[in-house]
C-alpha cells in the first residue's frame, strides 16, 4: 500500500481550491488529473517583474511594475466598450483597462483612493499610456511577500495560465517533508539540496538560468526519478532470476544443418552474439536478452539458430512481430532454411481462420510443429504450444511488457526470452527502458552489403528525380517512393501516396503498385510480391515499409518531404535498399526552406549509416519527448529527467540500484524504507511488490 506520507499527493486535482470540474480536466489535459503530476510540470519560462519604474520612465512593451494609486472608475457605456480604471503616480497618468470585465470585481480589487502595484506591459493609446488587464494588481501588504519572478507553465487551450500557477503554488504547498532516500556523500558531492526544499525551488526560480536542464534542482529531481526506474528494473530483474528456469543445451546438429543452408557466412558480430546466447540458454535462469541489430544486421537468423536450440532438446520456438507485413516477409525467408534444416514452420495472424487455423493450433498442441510465427495473435487464449523453450519478439518497442510476459507464460515451463530491435537506441534510452536484460549489439553487417548513396535535394527537383527513376527502372532496377501520408490532407502541404502513384502510374503505365496500411492484407501481399517478383519496378508506400519489406532487388528508394520525419526513422526506410549486390541510392526529397533541426537530421544521415551513431544524435536534435512517440510506445516516459543531458546520472542511477539491492535486497534498512517511498512517489508501485518481504 502507498504509504500515508504520500496521500496527499495523489488526491485528484479537482480537490485544489479554486479549481472546479472544468479547470480540473483542463489541468488534467495540461499535467495529469493529480496533485503530484503538478509538482513534475515543469515551468517553460519566468515573467519578470522586479523592473519597477515610474510612469515617466516607461518604455513601451517592456514588462515593468508600477506603484500608481486608483484615481477614478470609467465604466463603459455599452458592454463591446472596455472598462478603464485612471491611476497614477507622481509623474503622470495611465489607464488600466479590461475587457468584459465584473465592475463589482474590479471596485473590491481597485479601490479609489487605494495604492497598488500593477504588472504589465504598458502601450500608448490615442497618445496615452494604458496597460490592458494587468498581470498582477497587489495590495502594498501582498507586494512585499510576492516574488518578483514567476514561472510560466505549459498550458492548453482555455485553461488560463493563473488557474494553472495557483494550482501548482497549492501543490508545493501539500510536498511534505520525506526521508532522504539518496546517500549522504552523494548529495554532498553533487552541493544538492533534501527533496522538498528541490521541489520548492524549481517553482520558484529567481532568473531564467534555473529553468536549464542543469540546474541543480532539477538534476536532483530527475535523479531520483531515475534512481526509481532503475530500482524498479533491478527488482524485476532479481525478481525474474528467482523464478527457475531450464538448461537448453542443443547438440548443434539442426544448427549446423541451417549454418551450411546459409547463402553467406555468418558475420563475427553473429557468432559472438550466438555464443552470449548460447551461455543464457545453457543457464538454469531464464533468459532475458535484448538483441539490438542495425537494419540488414542479421538478427532474424540469429534468433532462428536460436530456436533450433530449443528445436533440439524437443522443445518449441515461437517468433511474435507486430505486422502482417513482417510475419509475412519472416515466414517467407525462414521457411527456405527450416525446410533445409527439416524442422517445421508455421505462421499464425489474424487472417488464418477456419480449418487453416485449427490445423496450425493441433499441430502447436501436439507438437509436430517447431516453430510458430506470428502477429499477437500468438497470445490469444486458444494458442497452446506442447512445450515452448525460446519465444523471440521482434520490435519490441511496438509491444508492451504484458504482451512480452503473455508469450513467455505460454510455455509449461517458463520460456526464455530473446528480444529484438532494428531500431538502433540510444545507450541512455536502452538503460531506462530495457535495464532489466542483457543486451547485446549486432554490429557488422553481412559480408558483400555495399554503402547506400545518399542525396538531399529539394522537392523543385522533383522532376529529375522522376526521370532518374524512370532510367533505373529502364536498367531493370527497383525503386521505392516513400510518402509521409495516405490522402490529400488540406491542412498539410504535403503529396499523399494516393496522388504520388496516380502521378507515377500516368507516367510509367502498369509498372507501379500502392502499399499503405488501410489496405487489406490480401491487396498489401499483391502489391509486395508484384514488386518482389518485377511484375511492377516502383512501389509507392507510407512508412509501412519502415519494418519487414525485404527486396534484394529494390536499389533506389525516394523519400518525399524526408524534413517530417525522425532521423531514425529515415535511417530504418533507407535499410530497405542496399540488400542485393548492386549499388543503391537513396534520395531525400525535402521543402524549402530547411529549417536547423532538419538540416542537421538530413546532413547526419548523408554521412553515416551506422544506427547507433544515428541514434545519439536523433535524441541530441529532437530531446526524449518526441523519440519517446508512437514508434517507441513501450519506452518510460519521464517527466523530470532529460534523457539527451542526463546521461551521466542515468549511468549513476544503474549503479546505485544495483549496489542497494547487494547490500538490502529487502530494502529493510532505513535508507531501504525511504526507497520504498521513492518507489511509490513515482508510481513504481509494481516493483515494490515484488520485493520478497511483500
Amino acid at each position: 500500500m502507498r504509504p500515508q506520507i504520500l496521500f496527499p499527493l495523489f488526491g485528484e486535482v479537482g480537490e485544489l481550491k479554486g479549481v472546479g470540474p472544468n479547470f480540473a480536466k483542463l489541468i488534467a489535459k495540461a499535467a495529469g488529473p493529480r496533485v503530484v503530476d503538478l509538482l513534475w510540470h515543469l515551468p517553460a519560462g519566468i515573467l519578470d517583474w522586479s523592473r519597477r519604474v515610474s510612469l515617466a520612465e516607461v518604455v513601451g512593451g517592456e514588462p515593468v511594475t508600477l506603484k500608481v494609486m486608483v484615481v477614478e472608475h470609467s465604466p463603459p457605456r455599452i458592454s463591446r466598450l472596455p472598462y478603464k480604471i485612471r491611476a497614477s503616480d507622481e509623474t503622470g497618468f495611465i489607464d488600466l483597462v479590461f475587457f468584459k470585465a465584473r465592475a463589482d470585481y474590479l471596485q473590491r480589487t481597485f479601490p479609489v483612493g487605494q495604492i497598488r502595484f500593477v504588472s504589465g506591459r504598458v502601450e500608448k493609446f490615442q497618445d496615452r499610456p494604458q496597460m490592458a488587464h494587468p498581470e498582477r494588481a497587489l495590495t502594498p501588504e501582498a507586494f512585499e511577500t510576492t516574488p518578483a519572478i514567476e514561472p510560466v507553465y505549459p498550458t492548453t487551450e482555455r485553461l488560463p495560465a493563473r488557474v494553472l500557477a495557483r494550482a501548482v503554488a497549492q501543490a508545493v504547498a501539500k510536498a511534505p517533508v520525506l526521508p532522504e532516500w539518496q546517500d549522504e556523500a552523494w548529495l554532498k558531492k553533487r552541493r544538492w539540496q533534501g527533496w522538498h526544499g528541490a521541489v520548492g525551488n524549481l517553482h520558484a526560480p529567481k532568473s531564467a538560468s534555473d529553468l536549464d536542464v542543469n540546474a541543480p534542482e532539477r538534476q536532483r529531481l530527475a535523479y531520483d526519478e531515475l534512481l526509481a526506474n532503475q530500482l524498479a528494473l533491478v527488482l524485476a530483474r532479481a525478481r525474474l532470476r528467482r523464478v527457475k528456469g531450464r538448461a537448453l543445451n542443443g547438440d548443434g546438429r539442426l544448427r549446423a544443418r541451417a549454418i551450411a543452408a546459409l547463402p553467406f557466412e555468418l558475420t563475427n558480430s553473429q557468432r559472438a552474439a550466438l555464443n552470449e546466447i548460447d551461455q543464457d540458454l545453457a543457464a538454469p535462469q531464464r533468459m532475458l536478452r535484448l538483441l539490438q541489430g542495425d537494419v540488414g544486421a542479421g538478427k532474424t537468423v540469429v534468433a532462428f539458430l536460436a530456436m533450433l536450440t530449443a528445436v533440439e532438446c524437443g522443445c518449441q520456438g515461437a517468433l511474435m512481430a507486430p505486422t502482417e507485413v513482417l510475419v509475412r516477409q519472416h515466414g517467407q525467408s525462414l521457411t527456405a532454411l527450416a525446410e533445409a534444416t527439416g524442422v517445421s514452420l508455421g505462421i499464425l495472424t489474424g487472417r488464418e481462420r477456419g480449418r487453416d487455423r485449427d490445423a496450425v493450433l493441433s499441430r502447436l498442441q501436439d507438437g509436430t510443429l517447431d516453430i510458430l510465427v506470428g502477429t499477437h495473435s500468438l497470445i490469444s487464449e486458444d494458442v497452446l504450444f506442447h512445450d515452448l523453450g525460446v519465444a523471440v519478439i521482434d520490435e519490441q518497442h511496438r509491444f508492451g511488457v504484458h504482451q512480452r510476459l503473455a508469450l513467455s507464460s505460454k510455455a509449461g515451463e517458463p520460456a526464455d526470452i530473446l528480444v529484438m530491435t532494428a531500431t538502433p537506441i540510444p545507450r541512455t534510452l536502452a538503460l531506462t527502458a530495457y535495464g532489466d536484460m542483457d543486451m547485446t549489439r549486432l554490429t557488422e553487417k553481412p559480408a558483400g552489403r555495399k554503402a547506400i548513396a545518399t542525396r538531399a535535394l529539394p522537392l523543385a527537383r522533383l522532376d529529375e528525380v522522376t526521370d532518374a527513376v524512370g532510367r533505373a527502372i529502364g536498367a531493370n532496377e527497383r525503386v521505392f517512393w516513400v510518402c509521409p501520408l495516405v490522402e490529400e490532407n488540406e491542412e498539410l502541404d504535403v503529396t499523399a501516396a494516393e496522388k504520388r502513384f496516380a502521378i507515377l502510374d500516368a507516367e510509367f503505365p502498369s509498372r507501379v503498385r500502392l502499399l499503405h496500411g488501410r489496405m487489406k492484407g490480401a491487396e498489401k501481399d499483391a502489391a509486395i510480391e508484384d514488386f518482389r517478383a518485377g511484375r511492377a519496378a516502383i512501389l509507392v508506400a507510407t512508412t509501412v515499409i519502415e519494418v519487414g519489406v525485404d527486396v534484394p532487388d529494390a536499389t533506389v528508394i525516394v523519400i518525399e518531404h524526408a524534413e517530417r520525419f525522425g532521423l531514425a526513422q529515415l535511417h530504418q526506410l533507407r535499410g530497405r535498399v542496399g540488400r542485393g549486390v548492386r549499388p543503391s541510392s537513396c534520395i531525400l526529397l525535402y521543402q524549402s526552406p530547411l529549417g536547423e533541426t532538419a538540416r542537421a537530421r538530413l546532413d547526419c544521415l548523408r554521412h553515416t549509416e551506422d544506427g547507433f551513431v544515428i541514434a545519439e544524435e536523433d535524441l541530441r536534435l529532437r530531446g526524449a519527448g518526441e523519440l519517446l512517440g508512437e514508434r517507441q510506445s513501450g519506452m518510460p516516459l519521464f517527466r523530470l529527467a532529460d534523457l539527451a543531458a542526463h546521461g551521466e546520472l542515468i549511468a549513476a542511477a544503474r549503479d546505485d540500484a544495483r549496489l542497494i539491492l547487494a547490500r538490502d535486497p529487502d530494502l529493510k534498512s532505513p535508507r531501504g524504507e525511504a526507497l520504498r517511498v521513492l518507489l511509490y512517489l513515482f508510481e513504481q508501485d509494481e516493483a515494490v511488490r515484488t520485493l520478497r518481504s511483500g
